[in-house]
């Protein structure tokens, strides 16, 4: 095949893949491969191998090591990455995942992440808004579901009064605040569950802390697997994702694609989403989290329509998928790689 038929090649971010990988990568590597030739990272096929085309989803992962020199090594690759893609003229494409790292590194890394922004060729953004880096190109593409992903997974029935936090446990996700409003809830019928891996630290031992105090908080703060998801969501009544600031949630995404109303902080991006799949199914409360939205929150489920669904036609991966072909295609066509587009 000539260079100038053959197949666009795109390095993802995403090293090899695990159990712990995130399902939405595992999906887009899936539903992009029948049209460009795609590869997973390493430092050596990064910095040695042929790509047209790497596309970065949190570029703080790459720079961070297990211990501090470890960690300079990566700055040090992450760095002359950037000068292969900028001298060898091969497209960078970011998506915007957050608008900023929620847990900021040191100088380097924050001057380094700034680099790979100014030096990106074009930029996927999940949710619209007026996020737009500079005069970079963007394109809007929205986060896959996770149908397909847990169709062969039992899903329990949802149980009355269940409410449900899943997900990593990170102060910015605003969980200690769900602990105080559920603690002040006076109805002895409800139960809360926190999901998901935790770090030692103050959050951690609050969080365990209240399961001691209060028999209505459970929790388990490790990885979950993909059939522990699917049972905790399951039988969930209420999903509550009280982030301090929500740019975007695969979180949200996967509850609503097993079925389950999830209740967020009110903002342009929860209403634009309301808007999308169905006002029932996203609950906003404005202000802080307190019993009251909590109980209001169950109240407004309630009345919803038996047999209704999220409309998540937007999400399906076929679509998803070709949306990120079409953005690789636009990336190295601005980087002059004449490539097939068949």
């Amino acid at each position: 095949m000539t260079p100038a038929t053959r197949r666009l090649r795109v390095m993802q971010s995403v090293s090899e893949i695990r159990p712990t990988t995130n399902p939405y990568l595992i999906q887009l590597l899936s539903s992009v491969s029948p049209e460009v030739e795609v590869s997973t990272f390493s430092w050596w096929s990064a910095l040695r191998g042929d790509f047209d085309v790497l596309h970065i989803h949190w570029p703080e992962i790459m720079l961070r090591g297990a211990n501090p020199v470890k960690s300079w090594l990566r700055r040090l690759a992450f760095a002359s990455l950037l000068l292969r893609l900028r001298l060898g003229r091969r497209a960078l494409v970011r998506t915007m995942h957050n608008l900023h790292p929620h847990e900021q590194g040191p100088r380097t890394e924050r001057w380094l992440i700034g680099l790979s922004e100014r030096w990106t060729t074009l930029w996927i953004r999940l949710n619209d808004g007026e996020h737009r880096p500079g005069n970079v190109p963007m394109v809007t593409i929205a986060h896959g579901d996770y149908r397909d992903w847990y169709a062969g997974f039992e899903v329990p029935e949802s149980c009355r009064g269940t409410l449900l936090y899943f997900g990593l446990v990170r102060t910015y996700k605003g969980v200690d605040q769900l602990l105080s409003a559920f603690a002040d809830c006076a109805d002895q019928s409800l139960t809360l569950r926190i999901m998901g891996k935790a770090d030692a630290g103050p959050l951690r031992d609050a969080i365990e802390a209240a399961q001691t105090e209060d028999g209505r908080i459970t929790a388990q703060l490790n990885h979950l697997s993909d059939a522990e998801v699917a049972r905790e969501v399951g039988r969930a009544e209420l999903v509550v994702l009280p982030y301090r600031d929500m740019f975007n949630s695969g979180t949200l995404v996967l509850a609503l694609s097993l079925g389950r109303p999830v209740l967020v902080p009110s903002g342009e991006v929860t209403s634009a989403l309301a808007d999308e799949v169905g006002a029932d199914w996203i609950i906003r409360y404005s202000g802080a989290l307190t019993p009251e939205v909590l109980i209001n929150a169950l109240v407004t489920i309630r009345r919803q329509e038996p047999g209704r669904a999220p409309d998540l036609s937007r999400r399906t991966w076929d679509r998803v998928g070709a949306q990120h072909v079409s953005a690789y295609r636009t990336a190295a066509s601005l980087m002059g790689c004449g490539v097939s587009e068949v």
